[in-house]
């Protein structure tokens, strides 16, 4: 029985990621109409009305309930809950950012597989949080920095404008993780997540009216992409992680989650007709393969658990 529910909830986070990965081709479409920030925002508010919602369903549907928070939690002020809602919705804003403008002059795949390169960042910044890092982290950061050159260096040793922003990204991403990591024992998991998209809303919102100009026509135009990246990547994906994770092993969760580079790239050929060349595909297949090595265990030593992430698109 054990292992008929591990192999459900592993289905369900299967589901999550591919909803994570061909988010990419919405966000890909809609930054063909409206800039950046204005996709960020529409989409960052639809997924804050999500959470909002989900916490009431919260008491409604007990499979929904953070049972995994210490039952101190209450005792977190509140001022201390809204402070590391900003400071991990800052994160997010600002990953989603890059991402966003980068996605707009590089395809699905090399976004994809360099976002999902965060995995590989993070245990490398953990070195300040004094946590020791694995000899095998080194070999993965090796092979991504392998996989990145044959996937998006091209007549010399620089990275294309989108392939830039979107590493970028991935640090940012990085950032945002260890924030989640930080705070999400001490609060409810749904509720941290609310206030987060609430600060990415509200900053997008402000720097939307400073340096873009959303007009009725693009937003119409865009619409769906956001549609879809609002409700099915930050609403659905998000709830149905929220639910799988106090089911799995957090190992077997992160492999399952990276499958979203896999993802984005079927999605992009499918939809988008994107194409790699053999070079590209061969970098794409050098950083899975660090992806994947970076989350199986250490031998027979017990590992501390991994931050968890909320995957990025």
């Amino acid at each position: 029985m054990k292992q008929k529910n591990e192999l459900f909830y592993t289905l369900l986070l299967t589901l999550a990621a591919l909803i994570w990965g061909s988010a990419f081709v919405a966000q890909s479409v809609g930054a063909s109409y409206v800039g950046p920030f204005t996709f960020l925002a529409a989409r960052s508010w639809i997924g804050w009305l999500l959470m909002v919602l989900l916490l009431r369903l919260q008491r409604i549907f007990p499979a929904l309930q953070d049972t995994d928070v210490p039952s101190g939690r209450d005792a977190l002020p509140r001022g201390a809950k809204l402070k590391g809602g900003m400071i991990c919705g800052f994160f997010l804003f600002a990953a989603s950012w890059a991402q966003q403008a980068g996605i707009a002059y590089t395809t699905t795949a090399k976004a994809g597989f360099i976002t999902t390169m965060y995995v590989v960042i993070v245990p490398i910044l953990s070195i300040f949080l004094k946590k020791k890092v694995p000899a095998r982290v080194w070999l993965c950061v090796l092979l991504s920095v392998a996989g990145l050159y044959l996937l998006s260096m091209q007549g010399g040793f620089y990275l294309e404008k989108g392939d830039s922003l979107v590493l970028l990204s991935a640090f940012l991403f990085a950032f945002q993780i260890l924030s989640i990591n930080r705070y999400a024992p001490l609060m409810n998991g749904i509720l941290l997540t609310c206030l987060e998209f609430f600060a990415e809303a509200l900053l997008s919102t402000v720097f939307m009216f400073i340096f873009e100009t959303p007009t009725l026509p693009s937003l119409q135009l865009a619409f769906w992409s956001i549609l879809y990246a609002g409700v099915m990547s930050s609403g659905i994906a998000y709830t149905l992680q929220v639910i799988t994770q106090k089911h799995l092993d957090p190992t077997i969760a992160s492999l399952v989650m990276s499958l979203e580079s896999v993802f984005a790239a079927l999605t992009g050929w499918l939809i988008l007709h994107q194409t790699l060349s053999v070079r590209e595909l061969s970098g794409c297949a050098l950083m899975f393969v660090s992806i994947l090595l970076s989350q199986l265990p250490a031998g027979e030593k017990k590992q501390a658990r991994a931050p968890e992430a909320e995957t990025g698109a």
